[in-house]
């Protein structure tokens, strides 16, 4: 199968296109400098941008998977631009191929067309244009992804955890399902052939749920830090702290992602584990080697 993979340099992008080529698929990578990606023919396409979209149409993939995204704004790349439109432009080529493709929609766990993250909302927003479109769809709603190269536990985590006292907001109850990015590459390569998943949206979650102070004990135990104290952070201090924090040119957390974070991140594993055969790596099992990696 011809696939065409949009956001294929990025965390996931490479785990999808790595998993494409290695099931002997031709793989598109298009990305917007056009990485080179082993075993791909590379394409440079901007989402954001409708007239580079004519490379889709110019392409002509049998299969298209959307997986652009950002997790924080940097000046024009706004989360309405890139979900929302970025999606739009991307149907809206995929429209105007000469025969109905399969596509494949990375949306998030925890879209919501009201919630108080603009991530959520926008990821929503695009999910609404995807079940609204005549192509035979599937949108995937991962929770946490960990692997190597995740933002979260190699790089935010890690960043919390490495002062003398490591803060825990509230009371760090909100539950998350972490899940391993070599699951979510093989739920969305087997769904390019499986008719059970057309026009059907799948939460992506790993085999355990865990509360954010569980995800910080389990980061200082995989880092050989396990005596650190939790300095726990009343939410009324947090609500007043993170408007101060945008101040910063790089805040430590945004608006976005402190709402992202109280809201918590779980979701029901039976949908995906019946429809796809994933082997749900455990957070436990992998982060060792995770952090290690990232540490050297």
């Amino acid at each position: 199968m011809k696939v065409l993979v949009t956001g294929a340099s990025g965390f996931v992008g490479k785990a999808v296109t790595t998993e494409l080529v290695r099931q002997g698929h031709t793989v598109l990578a298009a990305s917007r400098r056009g990485s080179e990606l082993p075993g791909a023919q590379n394409l440079a396409l901007d989402v954001t941008e409708r007239e580079s979209c004519e490379a889709i149409v110019q392409a002509e993939p049998d299969a298209l998977i959307h997986l652009v995204g950002i997790i924080a704004e940097r000046g024009e790349q706004t989360f309405e631009r890139v979900h929302r439109i970025g999606t739009e432009n991307v149907l809206k080529a995929a429209g105007a191929l000469p025969k109905t493709v399969r596509y494949l929609q990375m949306s998030a766990l925890g879209a919501d067309l009201h919630s108080a993250s603009a991530y959520f909302r926008t990821k929503a927003q695009a999910e609404e244009a995807v079940r609204s479109s005549r192509l035979d769809w599937t949108i995937f709603q991962p929770s946490l992804i960990f692997g190597p190269g995740d933002e979260f536990f190699g790089k935010v985590l890690r960043q919390l955890v490495s002062g003398p006292l490591v803060p825990l907001i509230g009371d760090g109850h909100f539950p998350f399902r972490p899940v391993w990015v070599g699951d979510v590459a093989l739920a969305f390569v087997q769904a390019l052939q499986r008719p059970a998943c057309l026009r059907r949206t799948f939460p992506l979650v790993g085999p355990k749920e865990y509360s954010f102070r569980e995800l910080l004990e389990l980061e200082l135990r995989a880092l050989k830090m396990p005596n650190k104290a939790l300095l726990p952070i009343p939410l009324a201090a947090m609500r007043l702290a993170v408007p101060l924090m945008q101040l910063l040119p790089r805040p430590p957390i945004t608006r976005d992602q402190y709402a992202m974070l109280i809201q918590g991140n779980t979701g029901n594993p039976e949908p995906a584990s019946h429809t796809f055969d994933l082997p749900l790596r455990s957070l436990e099992e992998v982060l060792p080697e995770l952090l290690s990696k990232v540490a050297r």
